[in-house]
């Protein structure tokens, strides 16, 4: 047997066990329940068949989700601590959350300074680095209030009954925790206190606007980093990479040489973590499913066709325009230089490996070298347009399914810091998930949507990556115009198959 023969094998098994249990549930042709479960049982077996054939990361991460389903649905949770549920797994899910945690604070403080003291140096740019900036900030703020829009339009994460054992999980205040010590040793002592005190005692007062700004500004980095306050680490980033783009290039190369080596090493880090992906995921799943029911995945799948529909709408209401009135180029020789990129970067769901054919096909339409070199790498740190719409949608599909009403004010503050977050993470696959579960950790939100999200996080990858591509291939049509330096006779005259890397 090969790969597509396993293949056939789990789609077919998949379609009949699936007509069956329609009939059964349609009382068209009733059945046993122990019958229905042995044939999902075949089809998790045939699945993990086609996985071990397929020999691919995403392929075993959709299946654990369908082990993880299945284990919820059969084993959902029950109070009966001698008996085995979905929720003894919960500790895969808890040391894959972990190992993403210790990403956060390296990876941004990396990914950060490279991107500023490699390309922030405005003398040396000169014009192209302000202009560039201003393109990508508006852009992205652009994607990332239609973002917040259609999540609070169709509301996703809306409707899922979470039951209390679970919103226990929702982090505490400073004040809550010290509360919750006091009455543990209270309790250890003896000394009776009424029932649910914990929630009768006032809780810390909220912050003001003041309290935010406040804690923007690191008191001091490490705690910062131990704490996992995402806005300060940011803060420091950016100070220290301005510092560093600031030195003569003898004492600054030591030091961005650290950093992109650094970089370089979390993404990797984040690659070897991954590996575990499949069982913390399963893991999660499993736990989800065994608490909520099936209902969580209809939530999924609103959020999933949420986020292409407002994809879809980013591009014709922002990018589109931008590509006929600013750049003024031929929208459909664009379209045939960025098919082979953009498709690139749908498969492998990483920008990274569709830059070295955006360069090249960038250049034959028309952007000069020096343009193209210096606002395709830039954007690929400060331009992801796809990234921050996914990003603010995400977060507040986590805070609708934990039942926390944020105001449009607070989700465009979330907003606005996870587009500083986000810098940077273009080239990894996934490695959103990190600045998510970094920010939903930073305001407070529970962490189990998140992983329940990276169920179909591959699918969402692969659409925001895509419009990362095209929104920088753009902006360097964007920033040769604005120079003054377009081609148009290249871009009329640019020839789809005389650029195809299968040419020959």
């Amino acid at each position: 047997m090969n790969k597509r023969k396993a293949g056939l094998l789990a789609l077919g098994l998949f379609s009949i066990v699936a007509i069956l249990h329609v009939l059964h549930y349609q009382n068209i042709a009733v059945m046993d329940e122990m019958m229905l479960l042995i044939t999902r049982w075949v089809v998790v077996a045939g699945l993990l068949l086609f996985a071990g054939y397929k020999k691919s990361l995403t392929t075993w991460i959709l299946v654990a989700m369908a082990i993880g389903v299945e284990i919820g649905i059969d084993f959902p949770a029950d109070k009966d601590p001698t008996r085995f549920d979905s929720q003894d797994l919960k500790f895969l899910s808890t040391i894959f959350l972990r190992l993403v945690k210790t990403i956060v604070a390296p990876l941004l403080f990396a990914t950060l300074v490279v991107g500023i003291a490699s390309h922030a140096n405005l003398k040396q740019v000169g014009r192209m680095g302000w202009k560039s900036l201003l393109y990508f900030e508006v852009v992205t703020t652009i994607a990332l209030v239609i973002g917040l829009v259609a999540i609070n339009i169709t509301g996703a994460g809306k409707g899922i009954n979470v039951p209390s054992e679970l919103l226990k999980e929702l982090p505490r205040s400073a004040e809550r925790q010290l509360q919750a010590k006091v009455i543990t040793v209270l309790d250890s002592a003896g000394v009776q206190l009424p029932d649910n005190l914990i929630n009768k005692l006032p809780d810390a007062a909220p912050k003001g606007w003041q309290d935010h700004i406040i804690d923007v500004f690191p008191e001091n980095i490490i705690k910062s980093i131990y704490e996992g306050n995402v806005l300060p680490i940011v803060f420091f980033s950016v100070i220290f990479g301005i510092a560093l783009a600031l030195l003569n290039e003898k004492k600054k190369k030591p030091m961005l040489e650290f950093t992109e080596s650094l970089s370089e090493t979390m993404f990797k880090f984040t690659n070897i973590i991954m590996y575990f992906a499949p069982f913390g995921v399963g893991a999660a799943i499993a736990v989800t499913v065994g608490h909520l029911g099936l209902d969580i995945l209809k939530n999924l799948a609103l959020l999933l066709v949420t986020l292409y529909v407002a994809l879809i709408v980013f591009i014709l209401v922002v990018l589109l325009p931008v590509a006929m009135w600013f750049a003024k180029i031929p929208v459909r020789k664009f379209i045939q230089a960025i098919r082979e990129p953009v498709s690139i970067a749908f498969a492998t769901t990483s920008s990274d490996s569709a830059l070295p054919k955006a360069l090249e096909n960038m250049e034959k339409f028309g952007v000069p070298r020096k343009v193209v070199s210096f606002v395709i790498p830039t954007g690929y740190t400060f331009n992801l347009d796809g990234t921050t719409l996914y990003l603010s949608l995400a977060s507040v599909f986590v805070a609708q399914a934990a039942g926390i009403h944020l105001s449009f004010g607070e989700q465009l503050m979330i907003g606005l810091t996870l587009m500083l977050t986000s810098k940077g993470v273009a080239a990894v696959p996934r490695a959103s998930l990190v600045i998510l579960i970094a920010t939903a950790a930073t305001f407070h939100f529970p962490l189990w949507p998140i992983m329940a999200i990276y169920g179909i996080d591959e699918l969402m990858d692969m659409a925001r990556t895509s419009v990362n591509v095209i929104g920088n291939t753009l902006a360097s049509c964007v920033v040769a115009r604005w120079e003054g330096e377009f081609d148009d006779k290249k871009a009329l005259a640019f020839d789809e198959k005389a650029a195809d890397a299968l040419k020959e």
